[in-house]
């Protein structure tokens, strides 16, 4: 897995702290969004080419590795 701690940045007063890539204005939901619509790699890369192939890797990282950690509390009736 890639280490995503490299290239995902959280910082106040940029993008209102969301979870960026490198410190620049792109966001990692700007990435998965782009991936949900069916873009590939290549041409968000091309469409941004400040951003690496590495970079939209880190973004699949970081959103599994949240997604890993949340943790499911099962009531009787409901699911939290």
């Amino acid at each position: 897995m890639v280490n995503y701690q490299k290239y995902i940045t959280l910082e106040v007063g940029k993008r209102s702290a969301q979870p960026c890539i490198r410190g620049l204005r792109i966001t990692v939901y700007d990435v998965l969004n782009m991936l949900a619509n069916g873009m590939t790699t290549v041409e968000i890369v091309d469409d941004f080419p400040e951003l690496t192939s590495a970079d939209v890797l880190a973004c699949l990282a970081y959103v599994a590795d949240k997604e890993r950690k949340i943790a499911v509390i099962y009531d009787s009736k409901v699911a939290i």
